[in-house]
């Protein structure tokens, strides 16, 4: 592949990226989620799990600490999720969703799914399972 293929084929993930991620947040807006994409990643990852740490959680979301750091204070702050000392290493906290937090997830899961949903319209599974192989395979061509 030449570089200028390359570059365009990169552009048009990056773009699409891009504008999945301001689709979500501007449905988030409009329909008063009292959460953004990243603090939503955020809820149903601990909504998956009994309690992660915050490098747990930094994996499954992409975020680095500081981000992530920013992200739960909110979270926090919102009633949505709780730090508990982590039980074998003082100087690290487990996370975990309270009952709001639950509450939150449950409310917008189905809504949330509709925003998705509205992306993949027009394609069938065999597009699905083509997409799928075709992301999984860049991302493990950039395994460390």
């Amino acid at each position: 592949m030449t570089y200028e293929q390359f570059s365009k084929y990169s552009f048009l993930l990056d773009r699409t990226a891009r504008r999945v991620k301001q689709y979500a947040q501007r449905k988030f807006k409009q329909q008063a989620f009292d959460v953004t994409v990243d603090q939503w990643l955020v809820l149903k990852n601990l909504s998956e799990s009994e309690a992660l740490s915050q490098s747990e959680l930094a994996h499954l979301v992409f975020k680095d600490h500081p981000t992530l750091t920013r992200i739960i204070d909110i979270l926090c702050k919102k009633g949505y999720v709780a730090r508990l000392p982590h039980p074998q290493d003082r100087r690290s906290f487990q996370l975990l969703l309270t009952d709001t937090g639950k509450e939150k997830v449950l409310e917008l899961k189905p809504q949330v799914s509709e925003i998705r949903q509205e992306a993949w319209k027009n394609l069938n599974q065999d597009d699905f399972n083509e997409f799928k192989r075709i992301l999984d395979t860049i991302y493990t061509n950039l395994e460390d």
